[in-house]
């Protein structure tokens, strides 16, 4: 058993993943990490030098790596699931856990990091709206379950999770 979390940036993946798979006894994956130490390169340089399709494909092959893998807690870039290709292989993985959060709350979390390519626009607020207003419904589609983590604590946000799986 698996459990992948989803979502835009800035939603908690990071920090729930850490956490969910401390509390499972799991080991916590990050695919931007494994394209990160496969590639020997940044995200960030990977789409100013690639591209964003070069990066989607690098998302692709550490995808069907961890098809054999069991007992993991995996978080996933924020655009993993646009791709048909990747939720196919996701949902071979594990349930897919959809964390989200409104666009002010992503904002207020996001604003001051520097190695987030999409927010690299004039205006990131804006830019935010506009990525989770198209994401938002093809993320709802494929996620398994649902977490609104705009005024969670990263330990509610586990234990909506726990309770979840334990439902099962």
């Amino acid at each position: 058993m698996n459990i992948i979390l989803i979502g835009f940036m800035g939603s908690g993946k990071t920090v729930v993943g850490h956490e969910l798979a401390q509390k499972l006894g799991f080991e916590y994956l990050d695919t931007d990490e494994l394209i990160e130490k496969q590639s020997s390169t940044s995200i960030s340089q990977i789409f100013s030098e690639k591209g964003e399709e070069h990066f989607r494909e690098l998302e692709t092959q550490v995808l069907q790596d961890l098809k054999s893998k069991d007992k993991l807690v995996i978080s996933t870039g924020g655009g993993m699931v646009l791709k048909p290709e990747n939720v196919k292989i996701l949902k071979g993985i594990g349930s897919l856990v959809l964390l989200w959060a409104n666009p002010e709350k992503i904002y207020s979390r996001v604003k001051d990091e520097t190695h987030r390519p999409l927010l690299k626009v004039e205006d990131p607020k804006a830019k935010i709206e506009e990525i989770l207003k198209f994401r938002e419904p093809i993320y709802k589609k494929v996620a398994d379950l649902v977490v609104d983590t705009s005024n969670l604590s990263v330990e509610q946000v586990v234990e909506e999770i726990l309770k979840w799986q334990k439902l099962r």
